[in-house]
């Protein structure tokens, strides 16, 4: 059975980020790279807001220097994932997919979120190319367009009006007959001359050619009628899904399923156990602050173990 300082689990910005730092701390820091490896940003297209990059930077290119710059100090980054957690005791028992058993002092969840999808065909086709869920990240790509957004909710409706300051028009896409955000947010939308909710449609199919989306085929669900909008970006705003499977019942959990950590801090209802990036992350879900709260994370872990004396 393996022992280990720092077990660190996901590989995105926030995972990447705390490898770093702890590995700059001398935790000697193991990582399991999961199911996505990279995470979100691997099937991102431009990322032109990360900082450090004027000229912009592709999702995997991005996540590849942040890989390269954990390897460069001496982090141990293993394929696969971790598939059981025990956190009723310290030292931590974790075990991974290839049945490898690691007692960790310190844990660093960073295992992300998943975005929520239509499930249609044309939407995976267009992803990264006019399809996205995230408008703060990829908004800019569309000034002066006219987009689309699918939601009801607070999200979707923050993402229209942000996408209504850049862009020439905005279709808001509801399948009731009201919005379900807050009263406020309803009205920044319904006041906004460049935003037009389409109620009673669900989007039947989205289109496009060679050069990415130009369109959708939408469909009224009550009367069955469809009509098409000539769309360059496409928004999904139906919410993200934590992923917190591996650490439910372990650690607790926002009704969201976001895990809790103290306010201003990375640390979980369970002390040695830390949580970064977008799988605590209620409202900014951006690569930078997943990147700041893995370095956060890293911090408080170093601070910790110094503080039992197991550094």
């Amino acid at each position: 059975m393996e022992k280990v300082k720092c077990l660190i689990i996901g590989s995105g910005p926030a995972g990447f980020t705390a490898a770093i730092y702890a590995a700059r701390a001398d935790l000697n820091p193991v990582l399991y790279e999961g199911m996505q490896p990279g995470g979100q940003l691997t099937i991102t297209t431009e990322v032109e807001n990360f900082p450090g990059y004027p000229e912009g930077r592709k999702g995997p290119e991005l996540m590849q220097d942040l890989r390269q710059q954990a390897l460069r100090f001496k982090t141990d980054i293993r394929p696969g994932m971790i598939t059981k957690v025990d956190f009723s005791q310290r030292p931590f028992k974790v075990t991974a997919d290839d049945g490898k058993e690691i007692i960790a002092n310190t844990v660093i969840v960073a295992t992300g979120a998943t975005a929520n999808w239509l499930g249609l065909d044309s939407e995976k086709k267009y992803n990264g190319q006019g399809v996205s869920a995230c408008a703060t990240c990829d908004g800019f790509f569309y000034k002066n367009q006219d987009v689309a957004v699918v939601g009801g909710g607070d999200t979707a409706c923050e993402e229209a009006c942000y996408l209504a300051g850049l862009c020439s028009k905005v279709y808001m896409i509801v399948r009731r007959d009201v919005l379900r955000a807050s009263k406020a947010m309803q009205e920044r939308v319904l006041n906004n001359p460049k935003i037009e909710v389409l109620w009673h449609h669900v989007t039947k199919e989205i289109v496009g050619d060679e050069d990415g989306v130009n369109g959708a085929i939408l469909t009224h669900v009550k009367t069955g009628e469809e009509k098409k909008i000539d769309v360059t970006g496409f928004f999904v705003a139906i919410g993200h899904t934590p992923n917190t499977a591996l650490v439910k019942g372990q650690l607790e959990l926002h009704e969201t399923g976001h895990i809790k950590t103290k306010p201003g801090t990375t640390q979980t209802s369970v002390e040695g156990v830390f949580a970064a990036g977008d799988v605590q992350d209620l409202h900014f879900r951006q690569a930078i602050t997943s990147a700041g709260t893995g370095c956060m994370a890293a911090i408080e872990a170093e601070r910790f173990l110094a503080d039992h004396n197991e550094k």
